[in-house]
């Protein structure tokens, strides 16, 4: 009697085991992404950030979750990743969604638009004030959802093959810049040109471009501009804290088991904080080394960035008529920029202004 019940009970636990196992499996399945950046290879920053989202994502599922990063041309240019995401060509892309303002203009607020907010209040305002709402709203027209993943910190105003001492000299300049800072500047008489990355040295040194933004000195650097152009302008008043984001299929998001889901909103997180703290790390030395190497730095006069200030003001009030998802997404950045500026100015600003005053003192 005991032999039968321990056999009983034996063979109960073998079925248990088969049923067991493939649940668990199931669970926590392989998955193989394709993902795209706008951002070549050689910019091992802003490209590595892709690269390491993708490693924090295998690493977090033991192996099961493998993502395969792509720079622009190995599958769709860096300017069509959303169009990539959109019709299921690949299921991811990391990219800038102001980018894609010809689509929708409220996407520029997604990425950052001129004279908005720094790195930590864009943040802030994705997660905390509604901006993560507004522009996946706008997105899901697109079949996509984002996650902030990175963010350039401030700008330098780029690289010019002549000085810019007025506005009148802005006018009829040739210039790479992208998202909604070129239709500002355009207020003003500049052309501005959208061209990916890897293409902006050739156009800059044919002189079909006068002047090119790009990020900061680390990867202006790499990009070789000061060969071609030597006045460095800052600050990049167009581009506070750009941030990137990583653009997912909204179907091949949805299959996602939910842990699955949680884990790639963490690895997107990390992966932001990761190319912020690197480019901290890093545009300093650059700067340095440019300078060495020639770089005459400059700084926009005051009259030129009122004139900016005043036609971005201009330009959102037209857009605001145009489109109500723009409108929304203005309204809601301007509350909370106006509701935290106070506090940046009693404190975040007043320590940074007396540690740059007394630098070397230690």
């Amino acid at each position: 009697m005991k032999r039968r019940n321990f056999l009983k009970g034996a063979g109960l636990a073998a079925v248990a085991g088969t049923v067991a196992a493939p649940a668990i499996a199931q669970s926590s399945p392989e998955i193989r992404w394709r993902l795209t950046s706008s951002f070549p290879k050689s910019l091992d920053t802003i490209f590595g950030t892709a690269e390491t989202f993708a490693k924090y994502m295998s690493e977090a599922t033991d192996g099961k979750f493998q993502i395969q990063v792509f720079a622009p041309g190995e599958i769709v240019g860096g300017l069509q990743a959303l169009d990539a995401v959109q019709n299921g060509a690949v299921e991811c892309a990391h990219t800038p969604v102001y980018f894609y303002t010809g689509k929708e203009p409220a996407l520029g607020l997604g990425t950052g638009i001129p004279f908005g907010l720094n790195a930590r209040q864009q943040h802030s305002w994705w997660h905390f004030a509604g901006g993560k709402d507004l522009i996946n709203d706008v997105l899901a027209r697109f079949n996509a959802v984002s996650f902030a993943c990175g963010n350039s910190g401030t700008q330098m105003g780029g690289f010019f093959r002549k000085e810019i001492n007025t506005v009148d000299d802005l006018k009829g300049l040739k210039f790479r810049i992208g998202g909604l800072g070129g239709q500002v500047l355009a207020k003003l008489g500049v052309v501005p040109q959208q061209v990916a990355p890897g293409d902006v040295y050739p156009a800059l040194e044919r002189g079909t471009l006068d002047a090119a933004e790009f990020v900061g000195p680390y990867d202006d650097e790499k990009l070789g501009f000061l060969k071609v152009a030597k006045y460095y302008y800052a600050p990049g008043w167009w581009e506070g804290g750009a941030m990137l984001h990583l653009v997912v299929n909204q179907q091949k998001y949805s299959e996602l088991p939910k842990h699955y889901q949680a884990i790639l909103f963490h690895a997107c997180e990390a992966a932001n904080n990761w190319m912020l703290a690197k480019y901290d790390a890093v545009n300093g030395a650059a700067l340095r080394r440019m300078v060495g190497a020639g770089a005459e730095l400059r700084t926009f006069s005051p009259a030129i960035m009122e004139a900016s200030l005043k036609a971005a003001n201009e330009y959102y009030a037209e857009l605001s008529t145009k489109s109500p998802d723009f409108k929304k997404g203005y309204d809601s950045m301007v509350a909370y920029r106006n509701d935290v500026l106070p506090w940046w100015q009693l404190n975040e600003y007043a320590f940074d202004t007396f540690m740059i005053r007394t630098r070397g003192r230690a």
